[in-house]
């Protein structure tokens, strides 16, 4: 079981932040009509403390993945958790969490505990608006991932994959997270914007991406317009990309020149009002695509390389090469959306990456009203109205009585015959979160993954050189932590003609 080493701020903030939003909340909740209470409901038990603090000496002594994991372990799947007389409710597995992720946005808000993404995505947009018009800017996203956009996006995919590699010599050693957070960046831009951002992004919009990306610290939940150098870099990134990407949108508009691309899509949408979008919220979601889709992307690519390539997971890799090797035998070398398609050990030894590193530790919502939870034990507990709610990905992920062997990374839990994400029900796997607040860019993120897992495993033999990496809890989005190093060697290539007799070949690890 990994455990993280992070400083004290780290330790505190996500539990800090969640009891200010607690006393925010209630303030704003007064008067509102409360759910009728079920009569065997009682409040949820209250993780130890001490007297005032609260867990605040555990979180500066354990950090709060550790804290989480101790509550969940004595108290079970619905606890409380008090941080200087403040409380958040955490509830854990798919039997408690209906409400969480079903829950209509009347009754369970992520509205009170998102504000601090405004100074990173800019005004307009995501939660600087209101739900109605948020909405509608979500269903424009959702347009531009349809399986009809996702067909044209794969050939630039590869393309760009392709490309971008020919720079790799016969051999060398890189770091695969710098690697792939250029790659993705290249890659996202290029399907979802056209080729003046992605020549944009070769030159100085990269760069500030990581900027946001570097500022959306732990603390920013709490002060996101605190003074610190990150939040500066992070406002001088975000006014400069607001000058890059307001320039492009102005040239397409007064181009006329139809592109097949989200840019042209979020250029072409129209609110149910009959208004088109305007240049400000253009730019915001145009940042707010390129830095979501950005991390989380190659976060992930580097995770599943991290685990295919780790030593104890090689029948892993094989199985992954020979998959390469089918779709190579059957098809040659072309790769698109259907080919993708079959590529279902990759999907999986991505899915499974994800539910191992999540993209964040938890999710957070507020409570507009009072609501009931039923554990599998049978017991009721009811989360108050103004509560603050978390679903802790790290441990809902990893259940035992959901997941065979939970720390184990195996692929083939989510395959014919075991189908594991499946057995506690449809909110047994929330990687990409789930219900009503699902991840419109799953799809895109996985075939992006997928198409350059699929050229490196065809193209190179790889040899990961640096210790396992820890996770970086220190961001809000956490990923790899430091270098990750790999050697690789150029193969020869796979030739579409060959047969495969011999399903145990070996593979340099």
């Amino acid at each position: 079981m990994e455990v993280a080493t992070v400083n004290w701020v780290a330790f505190v903030v996500p539990i800090a932040v969640a009891t200010i939003i607690i006393f925010i909340s209630a303030m704003m909740a007064r008067g509102r009509r409360r759910t009728e209470r079920s009569p065997r409901a009682r409040p949820p038990p209250v993780a130890a403390g001490a007297p005032l603090v609260g867990v605040l000496p555990w979180l500066l002594a354990k950090g709060p993945l550790q804290v989480i994991r101790d509550a969940h372990a004595e108290l079970g799947s619905v606890f409380t958790v008090r941080l200087l007389h403040r409380e958040v409710t955490f509830l854990v597995g798919p039997d408690v969490s209906s409400h969480f992720y079903q829950g209509l946005d009347s009754e369970v808000s992520q509205d009170e505990v998102s504000r601090f993404t405004v100074p990173t995505f800019g005004p307009g947009v995501a939660f600087d608006v209101d739900l109605a018009t948020r909405r509608e800017q979500i269903r424009f996203f959702g347009d531009a991932m349809k399986p009809a956009k996702l067909r044209t996006y794969a050939g630039l995919m590869v393309r760009e994959v392709e490309e971008y590699f020919t720079r790799w010599g016969e051999m060398g050693t890189v770091d695969l997270k710098q690697e792939l957070g250029h790659l993705v960046t290249l890659v996202a831009s290029r399907c979802l914007f056209g080729e003046e951002v992605r020549s944009k992004m070769l030159r100085e919009a990269a760069t500030h991406l990581r900027e946001l990306n570097d500022g959306m610290r732990l603390v920013t939940i709490l002060f996101p317009h605190l003074p610190i150098p990150a939040h500066r870099r992070r406002d001088r990134a975000r006014a400069r990309l607001g000058e890059i990407f307001s320039d492009m949108v102005r040239s397409r508009r007064e181009s006329g020149r139809p592109v097949d691309d989200m840019l042209q899509c979020l250029i072409d949408s129209r609110y149910k009002d009959g208004r088109a979008t305007t240049d400000t919220e253009l730019v915001g979601m145009l940042v707010s695509a390129l830095f979501a889709g950005q991390h989380t992307s190659s976060s992930t690519g580097t995770w599943t390389g991290a685990r295919l390539l780790a030593g104890a997971n090689a029948e892993h890799l094989r199985a992954a090469v020979r998959e390469q090797e089918r779709v190579v035998a059957r098809h040659g070398d072309r790769v698109d959306y259907e080919v993708l398609q079959e590529m279902e050990t990759l999907h999986r030894s991505v899915k499974e990456a994800l539910r191992l590193h999540p993209p964040a530790m938890m999710l957070l919502r507020h409570a507009r009203r009072s609501f009931v939870v039923r554990t599998r034990e049978g017991d009721e507990y009811e989360v108050p109205e103004g509560r603050t709610v978390a679903s802790p990905m790290v441990i809902h992920n990893r259940l035992p009585h959901v997941y065979r062997d939970p720390e184990r990374y195996e692929p083939g839990r989510f395959g014919p015959g075991r189908g594991e994400d499946g057995a506690g029900g449809a909110l047994s796997y929330t990687a990409f979160g789930g219900g009503r607040h699902a991840c419109v860019g799953e799809a895109f993120a996985y075939m992006q993954i997928k198409v350059i897992w699929s050229h490196l495993l065809r193209n190179f033999e790889m040899e990961m050189v640096s210790p396992f990496p820890e996770t970086d809890w220190n961001v809000v989005m956490p990923g790899p932590k430091g270098k990750v190093m790999l050697r690789y060697k150029r193969r020869k290539k796979m030739s579409p003609t060959a047969q495969i007799t011999n399903p145990h070949t070996r593979y340099v690890l």
